[in-house]
């Protein structure tokens, strides 16, 4: 019988291309050929401004109609992704776009994509959000977007491009996109 020896705590590692990445799980939320389908894409980049090769983005997110997936008995969209980052740090996903999602206590929060941010350095996966572009008062409304400070906000509004979304990640140092304490 093989003994098992407990280490500490080491950032994420081999363990992040090995299994985290393997089917079912994909970067494929829904078919292209679904009607609103949009392509999301972004580089993940370290404080330093370099390109993260060997990073996971996942996303979850709620339906058109805002209700997030709570069981498999649902229209099969169950709102969640994960992309290794691969040339030069870059990650894909082709999803719908969300619907407005109820907030506590009442209101609606912007349609929104919930990001985690996994790669090497860290001890923890780092938490944010990516807003749309072309929701300017939902965005403006949002119950979280409308605390933060001009420019921790532009850091989560994706940026229309000619595939899609373009979103771009930085860890840490200038342009570091707003991660949240959960």
């Amino acid at each position: 019988m093989t003994e098992v020896v407990f280490t500490p705590s080491q950032t994420v590692g081999p363990y992040l291309a090995i299994g985290l990445l393997d089917p079912p799980t994909t970067s494929t939320l829904v078919s292209p050929e679904t009607p609103g389908a949009i392509t999301i894409s972004g580089v993940l980049l370290d404080g330093a401004g370099e390109p993260v090769p060997d990073g996971m983005v996942e996303v979850w997110q709620a339906d058109t109609d805002g209700e997030y997936a709570t069981s498999a008995e649902t229209d099969g969209f169950f709102g969640f992704g994960r992309s290794g980052t691969v040339d030069g740090g870059r990650f894909t996903f082709v999803t719908q776009k969300p619907g407005a999602v109820a907030w506590p206590g009442g209101g609606l929060q912007a349609p929104h994509l919930l990001v985690g941010v996994f790669a090497r350095g860290l001890l923890k996966r780092l938490v944010t959000r990516m807003y749309f572009p072309d929701e300017v008062e939902a965005n403006a409304n949002d119950p979280v977007l409308s605390r933060l400070p001009a420019g921790a906000r532009e850091t989560l509004i994706a940026r229309p491009d000619a595939d899609g979304l373009r979103f771009d990640i930085v860890i840490q140092g200038p342009g570091e996109t707003t991660f949240f304490a959960v």
